[in-house]
């Protein structure tokens, strides 16, 4: 199955704007997050969705 850069995508909007403050800059931090507020059981799926959250979280203090 291939993971559909969509899906990742959305999933990780949904996640930053459900939970705005539960995420870093820290991918390892994020991983255990999306672990905990996910019913995602695929690693590989679940690592692509932190490493989102992550790029995004660190362009973001980057401008700010």
């Amino acid at each position: 199955m291939a993971i559909k850069p969509a899906y990742v995508k959305k999933t990780g909007r949904i996640l930053m704007e459900t939970y705005p403050n539960a995420f870093g800059p820290d991918f390892e931090h994020n991983k255990e997050r999306v672990e905990e507020l996910t019913n995602i059981e695929s690693k590989g799926v679940r690592n692509r969705i932190a490493g989102y959250v992550t790029r995004k979280q660190r362009s973001q203090r980057q401008v700010a």
